[in-house]
């Protein structure tokens, strides 16, 4: 009787850890930001190529899809490729190399995982179905590459699809679940004020530009939570405001720029009508001109409770009930919703943190991992899959 999938990673991993390892160190030092990720595509279609697979590039130029089987229903399975526009601070021997990039958010560590996830398929005695590995640009950048590989096609003949973000709040070895919205949506907020400018001893004169965007900077999130139903978990916060360059000039233009996040997805499209009435009601008094851009950028995230409950499944079948863990809803954005608009799916939490060690957050700087994470990801891959052929589908 062939062996489960699991079992082969266990066995792929005893003479390939080593491996393993230095092609998520290899990506570590090598970042990319995205749609520019041409190194990586490179690497990530020789490495396929090498097991014996045959990739695909995506028509943009990076990112790459492969099929393993021969379909007509695949689950599809999804790593992101990009890195982040920040500069990296640590001192390991596996430090960017490119200045002002680094893999802060751990997608190198996904790519890593699911090319060898690919290696174990590759030479896999057999398979319980047919796979389609989804290396995905440009995660990053709004509205994240993973709508364009919908728009190619990249799910067509995909029932549901699988993906595994760090957590660097959960210890390896710990596996992060939720059913429902685990990510919220995320909308970027441009606020462009205009006015006559003059001088400060006069402001009764023109109009008080400065004065209008700390209103706006005050009053719209607390008016807005006033008009939301607040289990919607809606939250405005403002991460740049440029006006000015001397003490004693008001200027004539100004500019603020934030985020709006939500977990209700029904809100997603309709809260931009909400936002520019209450811009412009707060503007009115004080004689500025406004104009507003408000970019919809990815729904939330929301699992399909029936496919959590294979995760769940795959976790304890691979490392035990102490692997599990709920996980709470996070109020950052991810991509990977595009998906889950067209198919159902579910994101998973791998915990990269080593135990009494101290937490450096996703997106900063020195944001590392406990290696040990790497295997733990593949086995709980191959561990998904292998629950996905032989379980089938269950209720939550």
């Amino acid at each position: 009787m062939p062996s489960s999938l699991h079992a082969q990673s266990l066995d792929w991993l005893g003479g390939h850890r080593a491996e393993l390892i230095g092609w998520r160190r290899e990506l570590h030092s090598h970042p990319e930001v995205g749609y520019a990720e041409h190194r990586t595509t490179d690497l990530i279609v020789s490495l396929l190529s090498s097991f014996g697979l045959d990739p695909t590039r995506l028509s943009f130029g990076t990112g790459v899809i492969c099929d393993i089987g021969t379909g007509p229903d695949f689950v599809a399975l999804r790593a992101d490729i990009d890195a982040l526009p920040l500069p990296g601070y640590k001192t390991v021997s596996y430090a960017s190399q490119n200045v002002g990039v680094c893999h802060a958010c751990g997608h190198d560590v996904h790519t890593a995982i699911l090319l060898a996830v690919a290696a174990c398929l590759a030479r896999a005695d057999t398979l319980g179905g047919s796979v389609r590995l989804i290396f995905q640009p440009a995660e990053e950048r709004l509205p994240g590459g993973a709508e364009a590989v919908v728009k190619e096609g990249g799910l067509k003949g995909v029932g549901e699809i699988f993906a595994l973000h760090c957590d660097p709040k959960l210890d390896v070895g710990q596996i992060g679940l939720r059913i429902g919205p685990i990510t919220a949506s995320c909308n970027q907020l441009d606020i462009k004020l205009t006015g006559p400018g003059g001088h400060t001893a006069r402001p009764q004169l023109t109009v008080d530009l400065v004065y209008a965007l700390g209103k706006l900077i005050t009053e719209l999130p607390g008016l807005l939570s006033r008009r939301i139903d607040p289990r919607a978990a809606v939250s405005l916060v403002w991460g740049a405001v440029t006006a000015g360059s001397a003490a004693n000039a008001i200027p004539t233009t100004g500019t603020l720029r934030g985020t709006v996040r939500m977990l209700d997805d029904r809100l997603w499209n309709s809260l931009e009508s909400v936002i520019t009435d209450l811009v412009e009601q707060i503007a009115a008094p004080t004689g500025v001109q406004v104009e507003i851009n408000y970019d919809a950028g990815v729904p939330a995230v929301a699992n399909d409770g029936s496919l959590v409950g294979i995760q769940t499944r795959a976790a304890l079948a691979a490392f035990g009930p102490q692997a599990v863990s709920d996980t709470p809803q996070s109020m950052g954005g991810e991509d990977f919703a595009w998906y889950l608009q067209a198919v159902p799916g579910a994101l998973a939490r791998l915990g990269v943190r080593t135990p009494g060690a101290p937490v450096y957050d996703l997106h900063q700087s020195n944001f590392d991992i406990d290696e040990d994470a790497l295997a733990v990801g593949v086995r709980f891959t191959a561990a998904l899959l292998d629950e996905y052929w032989n379980g089938g589908v269950k209720p939550a």
